[in-house]
């Protein structure tokens, strides 16, 4: 069952205790990725933690939808639907509403960016060049997954994005800066990975012991700042032997 709740908004059922909410601009069915959009998204996000305490359990902001996970000891799909309904009436499209803007250490150089030289042939720049393109954008963050921590950031200059790489790397260390297509973002741990790396960031993307647990949030804007060597052991940076 689909319900629209503005031009920008349609509601649907998820499952037996979860309701999806898909964002578009002037009604358009097809999900895009824009910054009115995000806007709209990390407005909708805002209002439901704003308004709802214990019927709600979870939200999954991403780059064009939101699941909303709920307790149905507290509520309904029915009763939901209906306050979801009048409450995000208020959400408007303001296309180039400012999240935060958050600074990211980076330490660009061959032994953190082991792909910064194969990035530059295939862009045929320099890597000085890479690294002054990469850290002249302001990113909008879109969407957190795949794994705690882990922002979706957007969008990096067309002259340096990079497809995924054919076969993921087995081990990819905490920090590694990376590029995919026109994405960017920071590994908030060791793990799997087929993003192109150009350099760490010794900050935490993700600490469940500290408030709050995450940097960032859907909605902020990233920079990435230059950092020399030394600077980035003095942040709390590691350097770990990398897979080629």
């Amino acid at each position: 069952m689909s319900t629209r709740i503005n031009d920008g908004i349609r509601l649907e059922v998820a499952g037996e205790n979860a309701l999806m909410l898909y964002f578009s601009d002037d009604g358009q069915e097809s999900l895009v990725i824009t910054p009115s959009i995000s806007s709209n998204v990390q407005q909708a996000t805002q209002l439901i933690r704003q308004h709802f305490s214990v019927e709600i359990i979870d939200l999954i902001p991403s780059y064009a939808s939101m699941l909303v996970v709920f307790n149905l000891l507290e509520i309904d799909h029915h009763h939901l639907r209906n306050k979801l309904k009048t409450l995000l009436k208020q959400c408007v499209s303001v296309s180039n509403k400012q999240g935060r803007l958050i600074e990211l250490p980076a330490y660009y150089s061959l032994e953190s960016g082991m792909d910064l030289q194969r990035i530059a042939k295939h862009a045929k720049l320099t890597v000085t060049q890479v690294i002054t393109l990469h850290q002249a954008q302001e990113y909008r963050v879109y969407a957190i997954g795949f794994a705690p921590g882990f922002a979706y950031l957007g969008e990096v200059d067309e002259r340096i994005a990079m497809e995924r790489l054919t076969t993921p790397r087995l081990k990819v260390p905490k920090g590694a800066i990376a590029i995919a297509d026109r994405q960017t973002a920071v590994y908030p741990a060791q793990s799997p990975g087929g993003w192109n790396i150009i350099g760490l960031c010794p900050i935490d993307m993700f600490n469940a012991q500290t408030e709050p647990m995450m940097p960032v949030e859907v909605g902020d804007r990233v920079k990435f700042v230059a950092i020399d060597k030394l600077k980035f052991f003095e942040l709390g940076g590691k350097l770990t032997e990398m897979e080629s």
